[in-house]
């Protein structure tokens, strides 16, 4: 990590990661990872009139959209670009990751096709394909935010990955619970 130092005027010293670290390159898969998420919570949100879906929806695009606003904030920080032109998660050491599916860049992120199908699923049936979706979306997410958590350098950015693991394993269990209630199961 490089420092930049204060100016003088009283402003502290920032340390910045290089481009190519474990830091830069979390936030800026990590915001991509939160947008879809944000995106398919706010489809489902319109798609089912159940308040139990409803509610954890929003609780998904709050947390996930003042999440990326975090990461997108420290990049802006450190100087750095929003989006990298490595293939992501190279930063995990994933440089042989396959190309991704149909629109899906990272794991668990959704395809083109299933957000389709979530944009034109209705009731019980986008429920169940939201909370599918959505355990997939999260196992990729934590496994990138374990990712940062054993590799980033900066101490906020670890605190981060480390609470979305917590909270994002907790979502999972309670989107399984929510799956049967609805007589389903996650995805295979």
């Amino acid at each position: 990590m490089a420092t930049a130092h204060g100016d003088g005027g009283g402003r502290t010293s920032v340390s910045v990661p290089a481009a190519d670290s474990a830091d830069a390159g979390f936030a800026q898969d990590m915001t991509v990872h939160h947008q879809q998420a944000v995106e398919m919570s706010f489809i489902v949100r319109d798609r089912t009139k159940d308040e139990e879906i409803r509610r954890l929806a929003y609780d998904v695009a709050q947390t996930q959209a003042n999440q990326r606003g975090m990461l997108l904030g420290w990049l802006d920080l450190w100087e750095l670009p929003k989006t990298s032109g490595r293939p992501p998660m190279t930063w995990m050491g994933m440089r042989s990751m396959p190309p991704g599916e149909d629109g899906a860049l990272m794991p668990g992120m959704a395809t083109n096709a299933e957000l389709d199908a979530l944009r034109t699923s209705n009731g019980r049936k986008a429920e169940i394909l939201y909370l599918q979706l959505m355990i997939e979306h999260h196992k990729g997410g934590v496994h990138m935010a374990s990712g940062c958590a054993s590799r980033c350098a900066n101490g906020a950015e670890r605190r981060l990955a480390r609470s979305m693991v917590a909270s994002q394993q907790s979502e999972i269990s309670l989107m399984e619970d929510l799956l049967r209630k609805r007589g389903a199961a996650p995805r295979p």
